[in-house]
């Protein structure tokens, strides 16, 4: 007999209006389609109960597909109108952050339940700290240049000189911003409309994805909190150069923002792949200077354009107090023992312990090199002592430092997204260390390795939640583990 084909629900590339039912972690929306058969699940990321949304099918199982949204014909009887323009990277602005918060609560906990195995997990739970500027939080934005545009009317696309953000999920289509987004800064993103018109003015051609030509790419800019100054970084291809005067672009910067222009960046960037940051090409100087300061819990730290630093700081303030609750929630743990900040990067966490605490020692450790030295510059401008850092791997560090067998007691864990491979989460292990302090921005990888950490007899004793990006599905967490 033939083998009957597997009944998929749907297919892929299919593309059909769903109503949205609930919220999964990681803001994806639930659609059912129902049948004789019980119900399907549909994931469609980006979504929230209520809405009804056009999506393409990206993957079909037996149990469920996954899908991708293509445009909401219908709000949620929950969404409220904003003053701001709607942008890709902020697709829960018009829900109540009230709400978002406890969509964010409900998903995240349900996660460490599943998958690390975590029962009592609601008993556990600490506080959700929430972002001290809801809107306009952000230190950092990247403007994309486009020749290929879209029209918000016919909801096509068009041959048009585009300075904005991609459209979701097209990556050759650019969407003009043409006023504040809510999430960076007001008076630079209302300016958006002159820089883009000053740029058409020239003549010299925006960046055509598909046909790989082009004269402007990027326009990155960086805000200090702490000194209100802007930092900007024009990135274009090198061929049409001659024709662009840079000098005049940051007098005309100059004119807009005045003071707040602490300096203008030209990076080359002839790759045709579509990447932001040019990985080849040189960055110079043009007016300025190349870094600005930025304050947190006090301390200063010098930010370039391509340094790693916390996106939104007065948020980031709120999480390290946290952190450093959990750390020195027991002073006679801490007291005369060793503290492992560990993926340490520019070694904020550490100093901020540092300083908060008088006889632990710190320790930082990064596999990056060029991180630690900006961590060793932060910490001599910032008078802290008691505190050293190395470029290790953490699974040679204790051959290659055998004096701190035995002696580390605390160990603050703040992986990047993809969290702790296996191994290295072993090897962490290894260094048998009474109590981890562990931050992180994917709680998926983090509720796995609870489960591991359990094995290992590490409990967890307290979570808590902070939303460093509102509008948006992520999350950070930060857990105290036990022995």
């Amino acid at each position: 007999m033939p083998r009957r084909e597997r009944n998929n629900f749907v297919k892929k590339n299919q593309i059909l209006d769903l109503r949205i039912e609930d919220y999964a972690f990681g803001g994806k929306g639930i659609a059912r389609i129902k049948s004789e058969d019980g119900s399907f699940v549909v994931f469609v990321p980006n979504t929230l109960p209520g809405q009804l949304v056009k999506a393409q099918i990206q993957k079909s199982s037996k149990k469920y597909a996954e899908a991708k949204l293509i445009d909401v014909l219908e709000a949620s009887e929950n969404e409220v109108e904003v003053p701001f323009q709607d942008i890709p990277g902020a697709p829960y602005i018009q829900l109540p952050i009230e709400l978002q918060h406890q969509y964010k609560k409900e998903s995240t906990l349900s996660l460490f339940k599943r998958i690390g195995k975590v029962e009592n997990i609601e008993d556990l739970f600490d506080e959700l700290i929430a972002s001290p500027n809801v809107f306009h939080y952000r230190n950092k934005m990247e403007y994309g240049f486009s020749a290929i545009g879209y029209d918000r009317i016919n909801k096509t696309d068009k041959d048009e000189f585009t300075l904005g953000f991609k459209r979701r999920g097209v990556w050759w289509m650019g969407d003009n911003l043409e006023k504040d987004s809510g999430l960076f800064d007001k008076q630079m993103e209302d300016n958006l409309i002159k820089i883009r018109k000053y740029c058409i003015e020239t003549g010299l051609e925006p960046w055509h994805g598909p046909q790989k030509t082009g004269f402007f790419r990027y326009f990155v800019v960086r805000k200090s909190f702490k000194t209100n100054e802007l930092l900007f970084n024009l990135v274009t291809t090198s061929p049409e150069l001659p024709n662009f005067d840079l000098q005049k672009f940051a007098n005309f910067l100059i004119e807009l923002f005045g003071e707040r222009v602490a300096g203008l960046l030209h990076t080359i960037n002839d790759e045709t792949g579509d990447r932001t940051i040019a990985t080849s090409g040189s960055i110079d100087l043009i007016y300025g200077k190349d870094k600005i300061v930025e304050e947190l819990l006090g301390l200063n730290f010098e930010i370039s354009m391509k340094s790693f630093f916390q996106t939104n700081p007065k948020c980031a303030e709120k999480l390290y107090a946290k952190v450093v609750e959990y750390v020195l929630e027991d002073k006679t743990k801490v007291d005369n023992t060793v503290v492992m900040d560990l993926f340490c990067g520019t070694g904020t966490i550490g100093q901020i312990v540092a300083s908060r605490s008088e006889n632990a020692k710190i320790v930082g450790v990064d596999i990056v090199a060029s991180a630690i030295k900006d961590a060793q510059k932060n910490a001599k401008r910032n008078n802290i002592e008691g505190l050293e850092f190395y470029a290790a791997d953490v699974g040679k560090f204790l051959t290659a430092h055998p004096e701190f067998e035995n002696k580390i007691k605390t160990i603050i864990l703040d992986p990047a997204r993809a969290g702790i491979a296996p191994k290295t989460l072993q090897k962490i292990i290894n260094l048998n260390a009474d109590r981890m302090v562990y931050v992180s921005c994917n709680p998926a990888t983090q509720a796995r390795d609870t489960e591991l950490l359990a094995e290992a007899g590490y409990q967890l004793k307290k979570i808590s939640l902070v939303d460093q990006f509102p509008h948006t599905s992520h999350i950070e967490t930060v857990v105290l583990f036990e022995k």
